[in-house]
């Protein structure tokens, strides 16, 4: 459990860093924690992802970019308490990326991990 909540912590405040424009999105995904099976952390990471991938909407609606800073904080917010994510906002990312897709340690184990998903073989 005590690895869970320092995950969750990294994970906030890397969403932090990110909505004050201090670190990118690729950088805070770089520092992303490896291989939890926090199904909280690997929906943060899917929210990042996506928040990226809206920017050139995020540039056209205010209200766009208003709304998705503000679940993003809530979910830097939740984390940092050490709550679990609600469960529709995990239900909704699961339902896309039904396997972990955070990336693995860079390690012999993480090579592995990676090589049998991108077989699309379960491990």
């Amino acid at each position: 459990m005590t690895q869970n909540l320092e995950s969750r912590s990294l994970v906030a405040v890397l969403i932090r860093k990110v909505l004050i424009g201090a670190l990118t999105v690729g950088e805070a995904v770089r520092n992303f924690p490896f291989d939890t099976g926090d199904k909280s952390v690997n929906a943060a990471y899917h929210a990042l992802v996506h928040y990226e991938a809206d920017e050139d909407l995020r540039r056209r609606d205010i209200l766009y970019r208003e709304e998705q800073d503000d679940y993003l904080e809530m979910i830097a917010f939740t984390l940092e308490k050490g709550e679990n994510l609600p469960d529709n906002i995990i239900r909704n990312y699961e339902l896309y990326y039904p396997e972990d897709s955070l990336p693995h340690k860079h390690d012999k184990s993480g090579a592995l991990k990676s090589f049998f998903r991108f077989l699309n073989i379960k491990h």
